[in-house]
């Protein structure tokens, strides 16, 4: 079976009953992460000078590791995880492989509880996993490539309850930012303001895009500056419309796409903090992106996103 075979047949059965094993996870983890063989984390020394797998003697009373490596060049030694989000965790390999590929299949996401009663691991260690994860495959900033053609923008707001007065003063704001046919972003502010939709653009779109919204008042002076602004006005019940050039005109991308997110937050976290929900947005901002590939595609995608992040639990609390 060549590898082409191998990443095709992922699935959560097969994690389950080939590779729960740490061995053989270790050894997936391995060739989906180092395709070309393995790449030292300290000096990123590939094939400039030979890496060593050490193994350890079997007459020897030292209890070496398995999985260990030494760079040729800088001479430390690692192992797959150093340098990823996977650095000093006591988890199991296989554990991890099968948390990435649920967290990663599921369409409204998936709680903590949750994924502790599946996994079989305390509700800390899965909190810190999926926290670990959504930093994973969060975009980097700025972006590398901003959105272009036409882009719908829209806000709505998150957490709250109570009376509608005192709700909102309790609600976070999220901006998303969907190019209609492509990848989109996302951005939590503090309030919808112009200076805070402006810089939302100004991070995500492109100047030479066609920027959708609804008739709020906060995009007409930002917009100004971009190739055009096209309105629905909800207010009349507009929700689309086609206009004379043939194109279409609506924000119906970004709906779609704050249902799945308050379906996540009312179905399975309940409550979302201010401080992590960028984290919580961006999770779905990645299915969002990936929706074209299958489950197991898009969990080595967000494998490849793994390496040069760590986040401790001091810095997550």
């Amino acid at each position: 079976m060549n590898k082409t075979e191998e990443k095709d047949e992922l699935n959560l059965i097969t994690l389950a009953q080939e590779y729960a094993d740490e061995d053989k996870a270790r050894g997936l983890l391995e060739s989906l992460l180092w395709p070309d063989g393995a790449i030292c984390p300290h000096c990123q020394n590939h094939k400039e000078k030979p890496i060593y797998k050490l193994q350890p003697k079997p007459t020897s009373k030292s209890a070496a590791r398995k999985g260990v490596y030494k760079c040729g060049a800088c001479r430390k030694q690692f192992t797959v995880t150093v340098g990823t989000i996977f650095e000093d965790s006591h988890l199991p390999i296989s554990k991890w492989l099968m948390a990435i590929f649920i967290i990663c299949s599921s369409k409204k996401s998936i709680s903590a509880l949750q994924l502790s009663r599946m996994l079989k691991i305390t509700y800390k260690a899965a909190w810190f996993m999926a926290h670990r994860l959504r930093f994973a495959v969060s975009p980097e900033q700025p972006l590398n490539e901003l959105l272009k053609g036409v882009v719908e923008v829209d806000e709505t707001f998150v957490g709250g309850k109570g009376r509608t007065c005192s709700r909102y003063r309790r609600q976070t704001p999220v901006v998303a930012l969907v190019e209609r046919g492509g990848n989109m972003a996302t951005r939590v502010v503090s309030n919808v303001t112009q200076k805070n939709l402006g810089q939302a653009l100004h991070d995500c779109v492109s100047k030479d895009a066609t920027v959708n919204t609804d008739e709020h008042g906060a995009y007409r002076q930002p917009l100004k500056a971009w190739k055009a602004h096209h309105t629905v006005v909800h207010s009349k019940y507009e929700y689309s419309r086609r206009n004379a050039d043939g194109s279409v005109s609506g924000i119906n991308s970004c709906e779609s796409f704050f249902s799945l997110l308050k379906r996540g937050v009312y179905g399975s976290w309940h409550h979302v903090s201010r401080e992590h929900l960028p984290k919580y947005a961006n999770e779905f901002a990645f299915r969002w992106n990936t929706r074209g590939l299958t489950d197991g595609e898009r969990m080595e995608t967000a494998l490849g996103m793994v390496t040069g992040k760590r986040l401790t639990y001091r810095q997550v609390i």
